[in-house]
C-alpha cells in the first residue's frame, strides 16, 4: 500500500508512476483505491491498463475486503493499493474505521509511506515512527521522501532508519511532472490530462532512478497469501437481461465491483454514450446511469435529442433504472452548465440542477428506504457515499440518509418499483441484496417484454 500522513502528499502520482515503472519491467499489475473515490482508479486503469477497484472498510468487513482483493488481483504479479487521506483518517473524527490503516490491517498488506521531506530531516523520523507505532498491526515497512532531493534524502535516511526501523526506499524530487490539475472531485479525470502517457513515462523514469523499486517489491512479497476465495455473487435464475450502462466523458463514475456484481448475477452489460449514441443498446432491459461530470457536457447532452427521448421513454415504460448523482441529474428536466446556462435533458423526473457553490453532503451515508421501491421494501438499509457540488430543486425524499457516528441526516432520493434515483452512490458488495433486486427486476422486465 502507498499511504501518507495526509492528503496532498502525492499518493496518486507516486502510485501511477510506480504502476508504470512496474509495467515497464514486464509485471502484470492490479491496482486498488482505499475508500470510495472513483477518479483515482480511472488513473490506475489509464496508466497501465491495470484492473482497478476500490477497497473500503465502511463498505466491507475484513473477510470481504480480502475476497475483493483476491478477485481484483487474480492473475497479477503485484497489487498496488493507494491509500486515502491520512493513513489513520477514517469516516468520522477520532476513528480509524474506513481508513487506509484499516484496509492495510485487515488485508495484511505492507505499507510504504509517501512523506513530504522538504525542509526537515530528524523531524521526519518522529512523524514516521508516530505513524508506524500509533496503532497495532500498521505494518509500515518503507518510506519514500517526496519533494526531496537525493542529497537531502541521503542526509536524512540514516537517522530515520535508526529511530524508526523503517527502510528509506528513496526520494521523489520536486518536479512539475509530479503535479496534476485539481478539480471539484479531487483530480481531473484521466482522459483530460494533457499528454498523460508521456508524463507518466517521465514520472516512471524518475521513480526508477530515485526509488529502490527492487526493495519495494521485496516488501510486497512479504504479504501473506489470501485465505478467502475471490469475491463472487451467485447468479439469479431466469433470463440473462441486458443492462445498458451509460459510460462516456460525461458518465464515468462507477465502482468496478458493482459492474462485476451485476455480471455475476447474470446480467449482460451493454455500454452506451448519452453524448454520442442516438439509441439505447438493442434488447436493453434495465438502465444504469452512473455519476460523472454531466454539467461539463450539458450542451452536448441536451443537443442529443434522440437519446434524451429514448431514456425518457425507457424510464416511463417501467424499465428498471438506477441513476446515481450525475445520472440522476440527467434524468431531470434541466441541468445548468458550469457557466450557469440551463439545458433541457431527459425530463423523466421533475426538477432542475445547478452549481450549489459549495460541496454538500460529503461522505458516507447509511440510507433507509421510506417506501417500497426497486432496491427493496420500506426499511431497506443501504450503505452509500455522496459527494457533489451541483444541487437539485427536487432531490427526493423516499430515503433517509444518516451520517454514521454523527447526529446529522436528511431526506434524499426518489424510488418506485422500477426506479431508484438520487445523489448517493451505492456499493453493491456492501449491499448485495439491492444488487439482486435490481438484477431480478431487469430479468423480469426482459421476460415480460419477450412474452408481451
Amino acid at each position: 500500500m502507498v499511504a501518507a500522513p495526509s492528503s496532498g502528499s502525492g499518493k496518486t502520482v507516486v502510485t501511477c508512476a510506480l504502476l508504470r515503472a512496474l509495467a515497464r519491467r514486464g509485471l502484470a499489475c492490479a491496482a486498488f483505491k482505499c475508500g470510495p473515490d472513483y477518479i483515482d482508479p480511472l488513473f490506475h486503469r489509464r496508466v497501465v491498463g491495470a484492473r482497478s477497484g476500490n477497497l473500503d472498510g465502511f463498505f466491507a468487513d475484513a473477510p470481504t475486503l480480502r475476497a475483493l482483493l483476491a478477485r481484483g488481483a487474480a492473475g497479477a504479479d503485484v497489487a498496488v493499493l493507494e491509500g486515502v487521506m491520512g493513513f489513520y483518517d477514517g469516516m468520522a473524527p477520532g476513528v480509524a474505521e474506513a481508513s487506509s490503516y484499516q484496509v492495510a490491517r485487515d488485508t495484511e498488506t505492507p505499507v510504504v509511506l509517501v512523506v513530504n521531506g522538504r525542509g526537515a530531516s530528524l523531524s521526519l523520523a518522529a512523524v514516521i515512527r508516530g505513524i508506524a507505532e500509533f496503532l497495532p498491526c500498521a505494518n509500515v515497512r518503507g518510506v519514500v521522501l517526496n519533494r526531496t532531493s537525493a542529497a537531502a534524502c541521503a542526509y536524512a535516511a540514516p537517522a530515520i532508519e535508526k529511530h524508526t526501523g523503517v527502510a528509506v526506499l528513496g526520494n521523489i524530487p520536486a518536479d512539475e511532472t509530479f503535479s496534476l490539475e485539481s478539480r471539484h472531485l479531487g483530480l481531473v479525470t484521466a482522459d483530460e490530462v494533457e499528454q498523460l502517457s508521456a508524463r507518466i513515462d517521465k514520472m516512471a523514469e524518475l521513480v526508477e532512478k530515485s526509488v529502490d523499486v527492487d526493495r519495494l517489491l521485496e516488501i510486497a512479497a512479504t504479504a501473506p497469501d489470501i485465505r478467502e476465495e475471490p469475491y463472487r455473487l451467485e447468479p439469479i435464475a431466469g433470463a440473462r437481461p441486458i443492462v445498458g450502462v451509460a459510460r462516456d466523458e460525461a458518465f464515468s463514475f462507477y465502482y468496478e465491483e458493482n459492474l462485476h456484481a451485476l455480471e455475476d448475477l447474470g446480467c449482460e452489460l451493454a455500454f452506451f454514450s448519452p453524448l454520442c449514441d442516438s439509441e439505447l443498446p438493442r434488447g436493453t432491459s434495465a438502465l444504469y446511469l452512473g455519476g460523472g461530470y454531466p454539467e461539463l457536457h450539458a450542451r452536448q447532452l441536451s443537443e442529443n435529442a434522440p437519446m434524451r427521448e429514448a431514456v425518457r421513454r425507457a424510464v416511463e415504460s417501467g424499465m428498471p433504472t438506477v441513476a446515481e448523482c450525475g445520472g440522476f441529474l440527467y434524468l431531470q428536466r434541466e441541468i445548468a452548465d458550469s457557466e450557469g446556462r440551463r439545458w433541457p435533458v431527459a425530463g423523466a423526473l421533475e426538477g432542475a440542477s445547478e452549481n450549489g457553490g459549495r460541496l454538500s453532503h460529503f461522505g458516507y451515508v447509511e440510507l433507509t428506504s421510506q417506501r417500497d421501491g426497486l432496491y427493496g421494501p420500506r426499511g431497506t438499509r443501504i450503505r452509500a457515499h455522496e459527494f457533489h457540488y451541483w444541487q437539485s430543486t427536487c432531490p427526493g425524499g423516499d430515503f433517509w440518509a444518516q451520517k454514521p457516528r454523527r447526529d446529522k441526516g436528511w431526506p434524499c432520493m426518489s424510488t418506485t418499483p422500477s426506479l431508484v434515483a438520487g445523489f448517493p452512490h451505492v456499493y453493491y458488495p456492501a449491499n448485495p441484496d439491492v444488487a439482486r433486486a435490481f438484477a431480478s427486476a431487469a430479468a423480469s422486465f426482459a421476460e415480460r417484454r419477450r412474452h408481451g
